[in-house]
């Protein structure tokens, strides 16, 4: 029996899933969380295991990934075994607000500390208000009712971002207070490459892009019909090999 479970896992992988952290890490990773250096524990073991973990979850048609800035998160594929969620075009557009302020001299004054209420005044500064507002109520008409619905949609979306690793509270549970994660560039990927980071994520901002239940839909049916073509084109291989 040892020696036919040595066959199918890697006495190293045995090891990392035998690892006290491993139930927690491997909980937080399905949850969609990300684990940044500053998770000193958590962050060490997939430093330690990256090799094991990532052939452990691509069975599950997921990939472990560790990002350049070093944090640590799963990114399902159109196959995905394990649920994925999709955040809301408005999380997306905070998620986006936060990797400026993450760029910004503001984040190094501020000892790094911000508050909702920056953001939501960010947001408004940088995004059109009106689509904002629309985004919340499509009968919006600028009332400070549509407004007061906008700051508490704001409020929810970090609220998300919080339990995914993107911010960390600081203070009390509901100071409003909290510090920015490396975690947000997953939000600004095109940031990496560019030659002014914040210009070009404030173009990331004004596009408003996000990905959507539709836009995931049309990955999978992509990828259904790419899967078809490989098949395809393997069959017409064998023919020509066998004629």
């Amino acid at each position: 029996m040892t020696d036919n479970l040595q066959d199918l896992i890697s006495t190293k992988l045995a090891a990392a899933i035998a690892n006290p952290l491993f139930p927690a890490v491997d909980s937080l990773l399905r949850a969609g969380r990300h684990i940044s250096i500053d998770q000193l524990d958590n962050h060490a073991f997939l430093m330690d295991f990256q090799g094991e973990l990532e052939s452990f979850y691509c069975r599950y048609h997921v990939e472990l990934i560790r990002a350049p800035e070093g944090f640590f998160y799963l990114r399902p594929k159109a196959t995905t075994l394990i649920a994925r969620s999709v955040l809301t075009e408005l999380e997306m557009l905070v998620g986006k607000v936060l990797c400026y302020l993450y760029l910004s001299p503001e984040r190094l004054a501020q000892q790094g500390i911000f508050s909702t209420q920056e953001v939501y005044d960010e947001l408004l500064n940088l995004a059109d208000e009106g689509k904002l507002l629309k985004a919340v109520n499509q009968r919006s008409s600028g009332s400070d009712l549509d407004k007061q619905k906008l700051a508490e949609k704001v409020r929810a979306a970090l609220a998300r971002l919080r339990r995914l690793g993107m911010i960390h509270t600081v203070g009390e549970q509901h100071s409003g207070k909290f510090t920015i994660s490396e975690a947000v560039f997953r939000f600004g990927a095109e940031v990496r490459s560019g030659d002014d980071p914040r210009e070009a994520q404030l173009r990331l901002i004004r596009d408003g892009e996000a990905a959507t239940p539709e836009s995931l839909a049309l990955e999978k049916q992509a990828k259904g019909e790419s899967d078809v073509e490989n098949t395809e084109e393997i069959e017409d291989e064998l023919d020509e090999e066998q004629a």
